[in-house]
């Protein structure tokens, strides 16, 4: 299955218009403590018992290091019914690359 997917500049210029997005990162939470770009934390592992967190989002960015497992987790959500999900293509790092240099890389 392949999962819908936006660039770090596109969301860049979508926060910034006030677009309602919802980002959440689904990493550890010792890596959202090293470096995160203000996200709602959900570890990939405990997102199916914390589903109830996402209800009402109008769109959903799922956020992790370096893209795979917010591929996973726009994958579960959309088995979910979660139809406006999309993965940061590239994580945390090409953010960092492409949008905010400040934002630690590990």
């Amino acid at each position: 299955m392949s999962v819908p997917e936006i660039q770090a500049e596109e969301l860049k210029q979508r926060l910034d218009a006030g677009a309602p997005v919802f980002l959440l990162d689904v990493r550890d939470e010792y890596e959202y403590e090293i470096s995160n770009i203000g996200g709602h934390l959900i570890p990939l592992a405990e997102l199916p018992k914390r589903l109830d967190e996402l209800e009402g989002a109008d769109e959903i960015v799922a956020v992790c290091k370096h893209g795979p497992r917010g591929v996973k987790a726009v994958e579960y959500l959309q088995r979910h019914g979660f139809e406006h999900v999309v993965n940061l293509r590239g994580g945390l790092h090409a953010w960092s690359d492409r949008v905010d240099r400040s934002v630690r890389k590990y």
